[in-house]
């Protein structure tokens, strides 16, 4: 039976592990030089409706690494930006691919692929959701910490599509989220209320980011303004203005925090130089870690 990787709130405890189990093997033989060829004759066609850099590198290397081949597909390239439907490409694509991965807009159209697919999707990125993100973001921690459990994460600003994954992410795994946006900004109400249900640890939603990096083991943030709200960039600028991880926001978390941003980040703006450049910053290690748990999540997917 195929599975498909479309949120964080559909994996359990044990895909979790498996995951990161998988993914520090392969971290470890890339290190040293071994042949780890596991998906070779397989291919992984990536479908794109957003612009992308640590997507497509980390996928299209991944695969060339576990001996299989990426296929980069343009949505303006193909039948699918012509008017095919979804459904048709997927049943399509199945007969010629062995997994599928999508960054675009909905939600939507990556579970209706998912649902007429009989190979796996995986989710690269939607406006509500960013799951192989936050699965390599919580690598990080675990690398970083030890483990995750009972930390404090600390999100600061818009209750994007990665605030969304964090807060299903809390309600999987034993984490305490603090979430810190500005009024109109906040995460999607009804995922909030579904998982804040189900955290162990707790999820609190502040407007305060003071109150939300209090001892928080860990600062998180992303950009103001995402791919998509371009016409929206001088405004968020004037709200988010105090939504900034800088060295006071930082002085409020713990001593040994790390700071984290998925990246493109914005010096001056959602961060400042001298925190992302600093020595809290795991941000390049982060960004690297896209990569061993996306392998990671291939060699099972596939």
């Amino acid at each position: 039976m195929k599975k498909d990787l479309l949120s964080i709130y559909e994996l359990e405890t044990a895909d979790f592990d498996r995951i990161w189990k998988k993914a520090a093997r392969l971290k470890k033989l890339l290190k040293e030089g071994k042949e780890h060829a596991s998906l070779k004759g397989k291919t992984l066609g990536m479908i794109f409706d957003k612009s992308s850099t640590r997507t497509r590198i980390s996928f299209e290397v991944g695969m060339y690494q576990l001996g299989g081949i990426a296929l980069f597909l343009n949505s303006r390239d193909t039948q699918i930006g012509r008017g095919e439907t979804i459904a048709d490409s997927a049943r399509m694509m199945s007969r010629y691919l062995n997994g599928i991965m999508i960054r675009t807009f909905a939600q939507a159209s990556v579970e209706e692929f998912a649902r007429y697919a009989t190979i796996p999707v995986i989710n690269g990125l939607t406006d509500l959701f960013h799951p192989c993100q936050i699965l390599s973001d919580l690598f990080t921690i675990k690398e970083k910490k030890g483990s995750y459990e009972r930390l404090k994460v600390a999100y600061i600003g818009d209750g994007n599509n990665i605030a969304n994954s964090w807060i299903e992410a809390a309600a999987r795994l034993p984490i305490q989220l603090a979430l810190a946006c500005p009024k109109g900004y906040e995460p999607n109400r009804e995922i909030m209320t579904k998982c804040a249900k189900q955290a162990s640890e707790g999820i609190t939603l502040y407007n305060d980011p003071l109150e939300a990096a209090r001892n928080a083991d860990v600062l998180y943030t992303d950009v103001w303004t995402s791919m998509g709200q371009e016409a929206e960039d001088k405004e968020r600028k004037k709200i988010f203005k105090n939504y900034s991880i800088n060295k006071k926001l930082l002085g409020e978390a713990k001593k040994d925090a790390i700071v984290m941003h998925c990246l493109p980040a914005h010096r001056g703006e959602e961060i400042t130089a001298d925190v992302i450049d600093g020595p809290h910053s795991v941000v390049i290690d982060e960004a690297e870690n896209r990569l061993h748990v996306q392998k990671a999540i291939l060699e099972i997917l596939l």
